[in-house]
């Protein structure tokens, strides 16, 4: 009780301190919009930021419900050790190989999905061990309970549930385990009508719009990451026991299939782009339990991680004082935002603040301000929970304070050390809810060809769009994307002047093709405003060839 204590203590000192991150700054707004889903994640971390506001001002109004939800996720592993004779030596371990996981301490204080996919995970552990030994109805529906609550927190999940699967295939024998996917699936509904209901924008975006091309640094990179996300002593320890220890049993084998796993998974996800080195966290659980069961019944085992597991905890103890400090460097944004945010405010009032490119800025400025503020999605920058919430609508014909550099209108502001760009816009238009559909009667193109584009264009919003806006007025784009995005302008067979609300309109983009390498691209067409060019169409392939001789 003493450790779990002063655990739970120190998380809540170090959650009051540390300057809210940029994505908790996100995921508070989460909870300020409830949803069965959201763009980039399931909705769990949503609800846990929805508590803890209920409760909190300032940073514990995100991170309250993490502090808590982190104390049952340490007594539900300490539970899977299944320790029926314990005593102060063995609880003395236990938190010393738990409080030297970096990440996981991390998730203690720090609210992402992967505070509450870290309690579901040890709970579906738990009870996946208590069914091996009993299939009772308990067991079996707290199977499915734990399925549902790992999915409702990131759809890692069925990585975790696919694995322990892998580990032991009898279980599809086993008709409980199917009542336990089946109760899951159903406590599951509502989310899936939520992504149906949006045409699965999180399915989209983690399985295609997440993929980036190759680079050898994020192959290379991910082993010293892992290292980092555990610690060096422990991930060393774990490998040495996948490598040269059997696995004692079939509970065991699983948590041998989920590191494994998680670890040769995401090293393989690198040849499409940049790994999160959290993103096997989830490991975490299965490597406490495999150290401490080790170090409890070798000596030599016990040795090492008292030598060398343990002192990890001064280091993590070390990067957690420095969190609340200004040693770090600024760039690393663990400090400062506040002071920059109102320093934006000072220049934009009560006015709305609009951004482009990054979701950050808008919910930094959100949260330290609690003045209204979106981003405006552009083709360069992917899309987020911003774009389905649309916050940009409620604010055409009305001024608001466009924080960005924008060629010949924005002016540069210092103010208390921080410089930023910006102006204040009259009569604010967005152009980023406008659809474009488009076809091609040829997919292979040659650079230099003039090119007509069949287009249809619909306005689904409550305000008329002017093209020719004093403003904000509206030239149309095409882009090409490979290794970059490419933007070409083109003409208009006929001039829009006002696109009317639920207005649809067709008309042909006239332009040429440009001299780019042979290769294959997408191709879309674009709306730019002056502040960003938005994504108005899918992407179609084509290839670009040489010119025709």
């Amino acid at each position: 009780m003493f450790f779990l204590l002063l655990w739970a203590g120190m998380n809540i000192f170090q959650a009051i301190f540390t300057e809210m991150m940029s994505d908790e700054a996100y995921y508070s707004m989460y909870g300020e919009n409830p949803a069965w889903g959201y763009y980039d994640h399931p909705p769990a971390v949503g609800l846990m930021t929805f508590i803890s506001g209920l409760f909190f001002g300032g940073n514990m109004s995100v991170r309250f419900a993490t502090v808590v939800l982190q104390i049952f996720t340490v007594l539900t592993v300490w539970k899977l050790l299944g320790e029926k004779h314990p005593n102060a030596q063995k609880v003395t371990l236990f938190f010393i190989i738990t409080a030297s996981m970096v990440m996981f301490t991390a998730y203690g204080f720090i609210t992402t999905p992967d505070v509450p996919f870290l309690f579901f995970t040890a709970l579906f552990l738990l009870f996946y061990k208590k069914f091996l030994e009993c299939d009772s109805w308990f067991n079996t529906l707290m199977l499915g309970l734990s399925m549902a609550g790992m999915t409702y927190s990131k759809y890692h999940a069925a990585l975790v549930i696919g694995l322990i699967v892998l580990s032991h295939l009898k279980l599809l024998t086993r008709c409980k385990v199917w009542i336990a996917a089946v109760f899951a699936l159903l406590l599951l509904i509502p989310h899936i009508l939520w992504q149906f209901a949006m045409d699965f924008p999180a399915l989209k975006y983690h399985l295609s719009e997440r993929s980036s091309s190759f680079k050898w640094g994020y192959f290379f990179e991910y082993i010293p990451n892992q290292l980092v996300v555990f610690n060096p002593p422990a991930f060393g320890a774990v490998i040495y026991i996948l490598v040269k220890q059997k696995a004692g049993n079939v509970f065991e084998r699983g948590l041998y299939f989920l590191i494994a796993g998680f670890l040769a998974f995401f090293w393989m996800m690198t040849f499409r782009g940049h790994v999160e080195p959290h993103w096997t966290v989830a490991c975490t659980i299965p490597m406490i339990v495999l150290i401490y069961n080790r170090s409890l019944h070798n000596r030599k085992f016990m040795r090492f991680t008292t030598r060398w597991i343990a002192p990890c905890i001064l280091l993590v103890m070390a990067a957690r004082v420095l969190l609340i400090t200004h040693l770090l460097p600024q760039h690393l944004d663990f400090y400062g935002k506040k002071e920059r945010n109102d320093a934006i405010q000072t220049i934009a009032g009560q006015l709305p603040v609009a951004f482009t490119g990054s979701f950050q800025n808008p919910s930094d400025y959100h949260f330290f301000t609690k003045q209204e503020a979106f981003v405006l999605s552009s083709i360069h920058s992917r899309q987020t929970q911003f774009d389905i919430w649309q916050k940009e609508i409620s604010h055409q014909g009305k001024p608001v304070f466009i924080c960005s550099y924008i060629d010949g209108k924005s002016a540069q502001y210092e103010v208390n050390g921080h410089v930023f760009w910006g102006y204040q816009a009259e009569n604010f238009q967005s152009v980023n809810r406008l659809n474009i559909e488009f076809s091609l009667s040829e997919k292979e193109l040659h650079a230099g060809d003039s090119l007509d584009i069949h287009f249809k264009i619909y306005n689904p919003t409550a305000s008329d769009i002017h093209f020719h806006h004093a403003e904000f007025p509206v030239t149309c784009k095409i882009a090409y994307t490979a290794h970059t995005i490419d933007l070409y302008d083109g003409k208009l067979n006929e001039d829009i002047d006002i696109l009317k609300s639920g207005e649809n309109l067709s008309g042909i983009f006239r332009t040429v093709v440009p001299v780019l390498p042979t290769d294959n691209y997408l191709l879309a067409l674009t709306l730019d405003n002056t502040v960003c060019v938005s994504r108005n169409s899918d992407y179609t392939s084509v290839k670009i060839l040489n010119p025709k001789e």
